[in-house]
């Protein structure tokens, strides 16, 4: 019964420094996270249409040169 109660007490303790540790975060702002997510989704359409570019670029190559040598 002694382990149970160990376990319990140590469970306790580890929620009291969960939320000392939370009161120490600073928090971004509502404004800061609506322009790093405005930011995150205009760059993986970006790269979304980069590396379709790419793709598309590098499979015409590859189908001329097997073409060429085929």
């Amino acid at each position: 019964m002694s382990f149970k109660k160990g376990r319990i007490k140590r469970f306790i303790q580890f929620l009291k420094d969960v939320k000392a540790e939370l009161k120490k975060v600073t928090w971004p702002s509502k404004k800061e996270v609506v322009s790093t997510t405005i930011v995150v989704i205009i760059a993986t359409i970006f790269f979304g249409f980069f590396l379709y570019a790419m793709d598309l670029i590098f499979s015409w190559v590859v189908k001329n040169i097997r073409g060429f040598f085929g």
